[in-house]
């Protein structure tokens, strides 16, 4: 270990028990809960091997009036819900970390899908989903109830080995945070009105967990201290302090953070420094004597010794972090540094636990395979035969699975026609906002140019005779795809092709540096994920006149599920670009009526009404859909036999256009296939768990 690392692992008292380093993964999301106990448990451990001195749960339903269904989060109802919960904590023990979890009654922000129970709030309120019902204002005695519901789920909780027990207080989603916000809490008795009284749940809530944990258990505090709302929400300079300042002594340990989630949890596009919540929790230990967790995106071991030096936190806290780098602890304190795999902010984490399936990660694809698939982020199984690969083509796909086969102990030969590596991935960390997502690029890089089973070669288009000449005999064609140039998407079934004087141009032509000219420029979204939006405001900055048309209601509506929409749009709105929602393209009267344009001007249709309006265009952005690249690899296919080449294997946005993180995780999983039984892998694929019937 470096020595100027060794802050980092020095033990750390909380409460009745001692961590061993000053690495703390704090309550996230994973899309496994309730539903997947074993891939839980197995995913947890996996962070307690690399090195994590502390582990969470996701939130943990105390109540089924605290139901999130259909989101798979954590449940400790009742005693059922023991045997579960225990797997995890078993498996994070055997690993030498402590377990902690996040019990929640989420309030208006639980829908009770499942349990249609009652909807409680502070006050009477609209929950913060999108959904028919509406929250009530709870009693004195609904009140007490919940107390109640909360002092079981505790006793549960330290009766299923749990060595750190939180009271959740954070990201405008529980219950407790929503007694302490004005704007949520109304009422005008003893639990409402003086920021004293809102907190007086709070404390009941705190004073009861601590009396139960005991001497065995320690109780951690998760806290939002600012909802960067400005005055029109808690501020961490006011009432945020204040809060801290009232219940300084009371927890074990002070878990502190931002809200809401998209603020906790923003992408490196809109906060691209880590550590970017310092200045909001930076207060927190000028008024506890007990540890702090701080979070915010922290990669940087100079960072975090840094962090811990000033005073600002006692523990690196870490969701993002943990999940792209589930080894990030273990590789500071073996000098590994280079090989930390950085989280690039992409959110990809989230939106899996927003869309209700199981969690993925861009740069880890191994994340949420451990259970399933026997994945494990640092080791994989050697070569089974002496042979060679050649993976052709150097963007995400390739490049993982390069990087894979070669760990494997195979030679591999990697073959990119451009003069560069990273295909897609270095392309589009050239647009604003984007920059981080090179480090896709360059952890893969870095590996593959250290190992000397490995032979890389740029400028090298093969052609199917060259690879055959080759006689390498297992072939992997990651040779990507390209935006289409004539219009073709999910609401245009017919090409587009706009009359003279209009210059068409596609996501491809931008980031290689193909720019419009002056003058009216149109960027048809039907791609409706994110790429459309980033080139908008990429290009804000060059173009005074940019009209945005996409068949969406809202500007790339994919990213709600990365917190990211309201930003990308208010963005685009504050670089004045102009907004058409709603509207798809087409034919213009005294145009040509096949071609959907006339001359300079372009045709909005009403996706509702059939109403048309015309724009002014000089230049049209196409961003609709990927066309595969496969012509190399159909020429390889009808070669196959009389070449005797015996793997041929078409991987990555060239079989299937998609994210980025799909185009890793297709290049790893042709490389742990490689050789594997059939058998063995179809099992793998289908691997699920079973829920008893049990009663």
């Amino acid at each position: 270990m470096n020595d100027k690392y060794s802050i980092l692992f020095e033990p750390v008292k909380i409460g009745p028990l001692t961590a061993r380093n000053r690495f703390y993964q704090v309550p996230h999301c994973c899309g496994l809960g309730h539903v997947r106990p074993q891939a839980h448990a197995a995913m947890r451990a996996m962070k307690a091997e690399g090195g994590w001195a502390v582990v969470s749960t996701e939130e943990t339903e105390i109540h089924p009036s605290s139901d999130l269904s259909p989101y798979a989060e954590q449940r400790i109802w009742d005693e059922h819900d023991i045997p579960a919960l225990r797997l995890m904590t078993n498996a994070v023990h055997e690993k030498g970390a402590l377990a902690a979890i996040e019990l929640a009654h989420n309030g208006a922000h639980a829908p009770n899908l499942l349990s249609r129970a009652p909807l409680f709030a502070p006050s009477d309120i609209s929950l913060d989903l999108a959904h028919p019902r509406q929250a009530r204002a709870m009693s004195i005695r609904e009140i007490g109830e919940f107390r109640r519901w909360h002092r079981d789920a505790v006793r549960r909780a330290r009766d299923a080995d749990f060595d750190i027990i939180y009271v959740y207080a954070g990201h405008r989603m529980s219950l407790l945070h929503h007694f302490l916000l004005s704007d949520i809490n109304t009422r005008t008795d003893e639990y409402g009105g003086s920021l004293e009284n809102r907190t007086r749940l709070l404390r009941e809530v705190l004073e009861e967990t601590l009396e139960i944990a005991g001497d065995n258990c320690a109780v951690a505090m998760r806290f939002a201290v600012d909802e960067m709302r400005g005055a029109d929400g808690m501020q961490a300079a006011e009432e945020g302090r204040a809060v801290v300042e009232l219940l300084a002594e009371l927890p074990d340990l002070w878990d502190v953070n931002v809200s809401d989630w998209s603020n906790d949890s923003a992408t490196t596009r809109y906060q691209p420094s880590d550590g970017y919540q310092t200045s909001y929790i930076e207060f927190v230990k000028q008024v506890t004597s007990k540890p702090v967790v701080g979070v915010g995106r922290l990669s940087s071991p100079d960072q975090m010794v840094s962090l811990i030096k000033r005073g600002v936190m006692d523990f690196i806290g870490a969701a993002r972090p943990s999940i792209a780098d589930p080894f990030l602890p273990k590789k500071i304190a073996e000098n590994r540094i280079d090989e930390i795999r950085e989280c690039i902010g992409c959110n990809i984490c989230v939106a899996a636990d927003n869309t209700g399936v199981p969690i993925r990660c861009t740069q880890n694809p191994t994340m949420g395979e451990e259970w399933r698939r026997g994945w494990h982020p640092e080791r994989i199984e050697a070569k089974r035969h002496e042979q060679s690969t050649l993976v052709i083509g150097a963007g995400p796909a390739g490049l993982e699975c390069a990087t894979q086969l070669a760990r494997r102990g195979y030679h591999v030969t990697l073959a990119e026609a451009a003069d560069n590596l990273g295909g897609r991935a270095l392309a589009e960390s050239g647009l604003k906002g984007l920059g981080a997502w090179r480090r896709v690029v360059d952890n893969r890089v870095y590996e593959l140019r250290q190992r000397a089973n490995v032979d890389i070669y740029t400028d090298s288009a093969l052609s199917a005779e060259q690879v055959v000449e080759l006689a390498i005999k297992n072939v992997f064609v990651a040779t990507g795809a390209k935006w289409l140039g004539n219009g073709l998407g999910r609401s245009n079934r017919q090409p587009l092709t706009p009359g003279k004087n209009i210059s068409v141009f596609t996501p491809d032509d931008i980031m290689a540096g193909n720019l419009p000219a002056d003058g009216p420029l149109i960027i048809y979204d039907d791609d409706q994920i994110y790429l459309g939006g980033v080139l908008a405001e990429h290009l804000s900055a060059m173009y005074a006149d940019i009209s945005f048309v996409t068949p969406a209601s809202v500007v790339s509506p994919w990213t709600e599920h990365t917190l990211e929409q309201e930003r990308v749009q208010a963005a685009l709105m504050h670089a004045g670009v102009q907004l058409k929602p709603n509207c798809t393209l087409g034919s213009v009267p005294g145009g040509d009526a096949a071609a959907g344009s006339g001359d300079g001007v372009m045709q909005t249709i009403c996706t509702y009404t059939g109403n048309r309006h015309t724009l002014p265009c000089a230049s049209l952005l196409l961003v609709t859909e990927r066309c595969r690249e496969i012509t190399l690899y159909d020429e390889l296919k009808s070669m196959q036999d009389t070449a005797a080449i015996r793997t041929l294997e078409l991987i990555g946005d060239a079989a299937s256009p998609g994210l980025i993180a799909d185009a890793v995780y297709a290049g790893h999983l042709a490389a742990r296939d490689f050789e594997a039984d059939a058998a063995v892998v179809e099992r793998a694929l289908f691997r699920r768990e079973i829920i008893s019937l049990k009663s």
